[in-house]
Parts: structure tokens; sequence; C-alpha cells
């Protein structure tokens, strides 16, 4: 049984999910089709990368994983193939591979697409469609494109660190409004060393006490605790944090020099202070 995941910016307003989808089965009618978010936010690398990085490792080995994110961010020359921790991912070469993997992947192919094609979704995902098809009909991964491809890359979002806090940025709000930081259960306990600490946010909201899950507070308090992909998430048992604090996703045009965008900043960032 081979498994065919599904990551895209797409949406589900029109036609393209299921037209991805039904040319996959043209493909091979036995591939199983996993949609792992087609709710990512246009261009938002960070939240692409965090989603991915979580659904990827729950899989079996040899599942393939297709990511439709930015297709187009740049002209769109090659496809990248990578085969990391017995995990493939395909995906446009656009520097998000870089951010989902956090280091270097075991193998890396890039898959030229053609010069003389119409390089819309469909095309892309046609070729996906039909690399999948070779590689589960046991042809070598390094005989199906250009081994060791110089792929782009981007450095993955990573909290500032100093001896006595650690800042994130809010790289996911999910269905419930709970805020996801990106900052590891490790990152904090190794930067904590021991001691106390405040998370704070937006100002003058403090959190001191790390919770095991949201019923360890009264309904409508608010609480951070490490999810189940190990991430800080700051929530309100039965609330809404994001709308009640007016926090909002992390974004790269919030880091440029404006005073508009860096008090955007205020909404976007976490600290935590040891003490």
């Amino acid at each position: 049984m081979n498994f065919v995941t599904l990551t895209s910016d797409i949406g589900y307003q029109d036609y393209l999910v299921g037209a991805i989808k039904a040319q996959l089965l043209q493909v091979n009618a036995d591939l199983q089709l996993v949609d792992i978010s087609h709710n990512i936010t246009p261009f938002n690398f960070p939240q692409a990368s965090y989603v991915c990085r979580g659904a990827f490792k729950n899989f079996p080995e040899f599942t393939f994983h297709l990511i439709l994110v930015n297709l187009f961010g740049t002209r769109p020359e090659n496809l990248l193939v990578a085969f990391h921790k017995n995990q493939y991912i395909i995906c446009a070469d656009n520097g998000l591979l870089s951010m989902i993997l956090e280091e270097k992947p075991d193998i890396i192919i890039g898959i030229p697409l053609s010069r003389s094609a119409i390089k819309n979704t469909l095309y892309v995902t046609e070729v996906m469609a039909k690399t999948v098809e070779r590689l589960v009909n046991g042809e070598p991964i390094q005989k199906i494109g250009v081994p060791d491809f110089n792929f782009r890359e981007k450095n993955p979002l990573q909290p500032l660190v100093d001896s006595n806090y650690i800042e994130g940025q809010i790289i996911f709000i999910d269905n419930f409004e709970n805020v996801i930081v990106n900052i590891t259960r490790e990152q904090f306990e190794e930067q904590r060393n021991g001691r106390g600490f405040k998370i704070v946010f937006k100002r003058d909201e403090v959190i001191d006490r790390i919770s095991e899950s949201y019923a360890d507070v009264r309904e409508g308090d608010k609480l951070a605790l490490f999810n189940s992909a190990g991430y800080l998430e700051i929530a309100i048992n039965k609330g809404n944090a994001a709308g009640l604090f007016g926090l909002k996703g992390f974004s790269d045009k919030a880091s440029q020099s404006s005073n508009i965008m860096q008090n955007q900043l205020l909404y976007q960032t976490v600290r935590i202070y040891f003490e």
C-alpha cells in the first residue's frame, strides 16, 4: 500500500484539489490519498513547514508527501524529490524544503520541467504523479532526475535566544484560535536551565506555569502548554486566545523597517523571561 499526502495553499473553493487527486488516481488507482491541509495561508512558509513537519513524522516509511505551496513564487524550472528519514517529499524548488527538514536531506533529486509546457498547477501535479509512479514501480531515485541537485534554501524561522530570555514567533493559529509559537519544549528547557519563567505577550499578558492540558485551568482562563508536536501553545480553556488577545501569525512583511510593520510584531511574538 502506497500512501500519498497532499498539502497545499489552494483551498477548497474550486475544482483543483479534486483534479489533482484524479490525476494521481489515473496514474495509479491503488494509491491511498491523504489530505493534510489545503488551507495553508498563501505564501506562508513558516506555517507550511510547521504543518508538514508535524504531520510527516507520523506516516509509515516510504510515504510520498506532495507539497503544493507557492508553486509559482519563482519561474518553475525544476521540481525537487527528497528522500529523508525514509520519507519521500516532492515540492517546488522555492526554499520550503529546507524549512521543513531543518537539515540537509539524505538524498535530493531535481526533476526538470519541460520548457515548452504551460506550467500551471495541473501540469506540475501531473509531473509529480508520474514521479510517484516511477518510484512505486521500483525505479531507483537516482535515475529519475538530476542527483545532488543544487536547490534553493531558506533558513527555518528560529526563536531569538538571549541569556535571560527566548523570543518566538507565532507560526500557526488553529481552528480553536489556539496560538502556536516556534519554541519547542527542548529549546525552552535548555534555555530555562531550572530557572523560573514568565511568558509575556501583547505587552502585559503573563503566564508563569506550563500546563499539561486545557483542563488544568478554569474555563475562560489563559494557559500555556507544549502541544502534541512539541511546540509552545497559548490558549484559553474553552475560549479563543488569538481573537481575545489580538494575536496574529508571523509575517515576513512585519520584519520590514516601517513603524507600522514593526508595531505588528508586538502581536506576532511571544517572549519568555527567565529569572
